[in-house]
């Protein structure tokens, strides 16, 4: 698979992105919260590595993406549809896909946030499991944690990138 994302670029995002990602996964799971700080680490990542990775332009218009994602995010948020921290999450993401990757990412979301909810209600589901994170509140929540899906998408996709 070819993706618009050069693997070098991907090389120095996915360092920042890796424990992000881990670290939000986390704390939905745990807290159906995502911690503001995440999001912060994730952007002041793409401000100064992304920088250092991508051609001026392609890093500007990853300012953009924010932008148009964090609008959206906030609308879809209004309407009950995402939690804030998802729709702040998503945003900075937004900064580290490329823009010739939008259609291929917005598969590989599809894909990691399925397989998420999958593996997390079968979890859910098996004590022996459940009883490994005892004080999850997603364990509790109809609602499901979709920073698990999220963060799993961003390093899959800088893990493909710098892959290819």
């Amino acid at each position: 698979m070819s993706l618009a994302l050069p693997a070098q670029a991907a090389l120095w995002l996915l360092p920042v992105a890796l424990p992000v990602g881990l670290w939000v996964m986390w704390s939905d799971m745990a807290r159906m919260r995502i911690p503001n700080a995440a999001v912060l680490v994730l952007l002041a990542g793409y401000a100064g590595l992304g920088l250092l990775a991508l051609d001026p332009a392609a890093w500007a218009w990853g300012w953009v993406r924010v932008a148009a994602v964090l609008a959206l995010g906030f609308a879809l948020n209004l309407l009950g549809l995402l939690g804030a921290g998802d729709a702040k999450f998503a945003a900075a993401m937004a900064a580290y896909v490329a823009a010739g990757d939008l259609g291929v990412f917005a598969l590989l979301l599809a894909f990691a946030s399925l397989a998420a909810l999958a593996t997390h209600r079968t979890a859910r589901a098996l004590p022996a499991l459940r009883g490994l994170a005892p004080g999850w509140r997603s364990w509790q929540r109809r609602d499901f944690p979709l920073g698990l899906g999220l963060g799993w998408a961003l390093i899959l996709y800088l893990a493909l990138a710098a892959a290819a």
